[in-house]
């Protein structure tokens, strides 16, 4: 069979017996070294994607793709006369009022800081995914009147409560002047729970019905905004804006990428800063890699002498070394993707793991939004990995190869 002369002997001197054992041990250290630091990038990498996903994917679920608001926290008033205009109608595919304020929760003893907001049931399926956190037979309760909420399970736990328990809600109350009165106190009952996998949810959010939320926060007949959704997630933020300057009005738009817009920025700046720090890994296996090709070119200076004396050119004695570095680069990179998709697949069940065995919270959500471990293997970012990888463990070993080709035959052949 036909190969090349220098993909031949670079394949032989790659797997062929060393003499010297610890010349061994590090070809084997270079390799491991080269995949366990392709396989922590990938799957650190991974971990990211999926924190981004994730987040995005809640964010969407519970907030549309964006909301036109009155400037200055005024209401909206005739926000029925908007959601029947032609300009929105023809460039949304769905749109909701809402009304949003704060208070605090209040269940024997324990008080807790929540953020109100009463919606419209049928017009908010349409919207947000609220329905798929929310059970349906809980979203039916939210009748207008009826003051019955939905609350967060942690929320829930944390107030010790259940379905059908009563809170008493505080409410900030303010004279004609802007100056704080006596806070009132409201009787509500829970109708139903909801779990949506993010900690600002489901700890902090209360959901009712857009009537009882308008009379809790005395808002009139008047919204705090719109919901709006676009056929296009993407396009959301140009389309918002678009769609309030066609209105006319004296409208704010918030879109979906603004509303953890700060945390979006940080993970994509520890997304570039991990891949510099976690490559460096790999840039130490590099010198493995070049401590070991330096090795074998002291083992192998016979050979080189002879293949100079047989019209091998300094360039192919070269290429020759620098195949033997590719093929290692390579191997230790397909290696550590491997590994590194394995270790992505597995990191939420890695991570509940140390979490039984240490009695430890890994990932708490206070602090990541999330109570898991989410992860997305894209292929653009294994060949990213992949490649530097590669031409790391080709780049240190251009010193070894250049110092092989230098090699003086005629003194290489009659040496001791």
């Amino acid at each position: 069979m036909f190969q090349p002369v220098t993909l031949f002997l670079a394949w032989r001197y790659v797997r062929s017996k060393r003499r010297n054992r610890f010349a061994g041990f590090v070809s084997l250290v270079s390799v491991s070294g080269i995949a366990l630091g392709v396989a922590a990038l990938v799957i650190v990498l991974s971990v990211m994607n999926g924190f981004e996903r994730e987040v995005s994917r809640h964010v969407l679920g519970m907030s549309a793709h964006a909301v036109a608001l009155a400037p200055g926290g005024d209401v909206i008033t005739d926000w029925r006369e908007l959601l029947e205009a032609p300009e929105l109608r023809t460039r949304v595919e769905a749109a909701a009022p809402f009304v949003r304020g704060s208070g605090m929760l209040s269940r024997k003893g324990q008080v807790r800081g929540v953020l109100v907001e009463g919606i419209v049931p049928d017009a908010e399926r349409n919207t947000t995914e609220l329905a798929r956190y929310v059970p349906e037979k809980a979203l039916q309760t939210l009748a207008p009147g009826s003051r019955r909420v939905l609350i967060g399970d942690l929320l829930a736990a944390e107030l010790g409560v259940a379905v059908g328990d009563e809170l008493t809600l505080m409410l900030p109350d303010f004279d004609a002047r802007g100056r704080p009165r006596t806070p009132r106190y409201v009787r509500l009952e829970i109708g139903g729970l909801f779990h949506v996998g993010m900690h600002q949810y489901d700890a902090r959010l209360l959901i009712t019905n857009l009537a009882d939320a308008q009379y809790l926060l005395r808002t009139g007949d008047g919204v705090s905004g719109l919901r709006l959704r676009f056929a296009d997630a993407a396009q959301a933020p140009q389309d918002a804006r678009a769609l309030v300057a066609v209105l006319d009005r004296d409208l704010a738009v918030v879109d979906w990428t603004q509303y953890h817009r700060n945390f979006f920025i940080a993970l994509a700046s520890q997304k570039r800063i991990m891949f510099v720090i976690l490559i460096l890994i790999v840039a130490v296996a590099a010198f493995n890699v070049a401590a070991n090709m330096v090795m074998l070119v002291s083992e192998k200076v016979r050979d080189i002498a002879i293949l100079r004396t047989l019209g091998t050119t300094p360039a192919r004695i070269v290429s020759l070394f620098l195949v033997q570095g590719l093929m290692i680069g390579l191997g230790g990179a397909l290696l550590g993707g491997l590994l590194g998709a394995w270790g992505a697949a597995e990191s939420e069940a890695a991570a509940r793991f140390i979490e039984r065995l240490l009695g430890v919270d890994l990932i708490n959500a206070d602090v990541y939004f999330i109570d898991y471990l989410p992860a997305e293997l894209r292929p653009r970012d294994v060949a990213e990995v992949t490649l530097a990888a590669v031409v790391l463990a080709v780049l240190a070993t251009v010193y070894p190869a250049l110092r092989a080709a230098a090699i003086d035959p005629a003194r290489a052949v009659h040496r001791d």
